[in-house]
């Protein structure tokens, strides 16, 4: 089979994979995205908050902090400047008890060593949300949602506009470095072979299977993967909150949280569970534990009205009894291939994070 020869290819058109192809085509690299599913973002990236993150919770220094701070003003300016549905509504995190209010001021500290500001929320202030239970809270401002399947076809817009192309159901089985150039071969209906001087794997969930495809890279290179499943319930009909209300964070995640869409429609979520297979239903009777955790902070809450929306699963390069694992961004220095780069662990923030990504894999490259 005669090779193709291409630029650049990107593994995976989730938000990241999309954000790295907009990012290599705007640079003048004939890039294409392959995608394994026959829509872009159908696993992580559709699967979320849709929130885009102030950087509150990462540890100071650490690749998330510094690029949800980057990538969520990259990312507020481009949906600003392409038209896509977002909305800087603010979050509130809430103690609701006295003894909870020392932790609150622990994310505060952290916050703030992310040069990220958090304002305390006076009693005056608290009442704004009149339906909500809070011994203390903490101000977000710069905390928002966005709507991840408009913000993706913003990007394939543009990177189209600049040369680059999506191609669906095109699963890459296996690549192989040989002489400085990158063979994939690609399956789907239609199988070929592609050789380019750039590869970028932005799998996602597939990403740490797709490396243990690739001859020529280290295999010590590879890290182990775990899966993180969350479940999202909708709340039917109206709801009195105007802003995201969060707990602290709660073991594995940041605890059931109150989202809105840009329609303003609520939901709660996610919990976490460990996983070890791919799987998307959620259970209707997960719905009493969801219940009970939003009624710490919201004792209105009519359990009736929580119906199962979805779940989404993380992929993470640390396990239930490890410390949480940064952003693993490997490039050449790594791995040692040239042109080659490896992004792995890219869980949350990596929707605020994705257009500061992109910057950073090609800096890498």
């Amino acid at each position: 089979m005669d090779s193709e020869q291409v630029d650049a290819v990107v593994i995976g058109a989730g938000v990241v994979g999309v954000a790295v192809g907009r990012a290599l085509a705007r640079a003048g690299h004939e890039v294409l995205v392959l995608e394994r599913h026959a829509h872009p973002g159908e696993e992580v990236s559709s699967r979320n908050s849709e929130v885009i993150h102030a950087g509150i919770y990462y540890p100071p220094g650490s690749l998330k902090a510094e690029l949800c701070r980057e990538g969520r003003d990259r990312l507020y300016d481009f949906c600003q400047r392409y038209g896509v549905p977002h909305r800087r509504c603010g979050k509130w995190l809430v103690a609701t008890g006295e003894d909870e209010i020392p932790a609150l001021e622990r994310l505060r500290c952290n916050a703030a060593d992310n040069d990220v500001a958090l304002a305390w929320l006076s009693s005056r202030e608290l009442s704004q949300e009149p339906e909500l239970r809070a011994a203390a809270a903490l101000e977000s401002p710069l905390s928002g949602i966005v709507d991840s399947h408009a913000f993706m076809q913003a990007m394939l817009g543009d990177m189209e506009a600049h040369g680059g192309w999506l191609v669906r159901r095109a699963p890459v089985e296996r690549i192989e470095t040989v002489q400085g150039r990158h063979r994939i071969q690609v399956g789907g209906d239609t199988p070929s072979e592609l050789s380019a001087a750039i590869v970028v794997n932005a799998g996602g969930l597939a990403a740490v299977p797709m490396a243990r495809r690739w001859e020529g890279l280290p295999s010590e290179a590879v890290p182990r993967q775990w899966f993180s499943k969350g479940h999202y319930f909708a709340y039917s009909g109206r709801h009195p909150f105007q802003r995201l209300i969060y707990p602290l964070p709660a073991a594995g995640g940041l605890g059931v949280h109150l989202t809105l869409d840009t329609a303003g429609q609520a939901r709660f979520g996610p919990d976490a569970h460990w996983v070890d297979t791919l799987e998307w239903s959620v259970p209707e009777s997960l719905a009493t534990t969801f219940a009970d955790a939003v009624r710490q902070w919201w004792p209105g809450l009519d359990p009736a009205r929580l119906t199962p929306a979805y779940a989404g699963i993380r992929p993470r390069i640390h396990g239930p009894d490890d410390k949480p694992a940064d952003f693993m961004i490997q490039g050449p220095r790594e791995h040692g291939l040239a042109g080659a780069a490896n992004l792995f662990g890219i869980e949350s923030p990596g929707l605020t994070a994705s257009l500061a990504l992109a910057e950073r894999v090609l800096q890498r490259l």
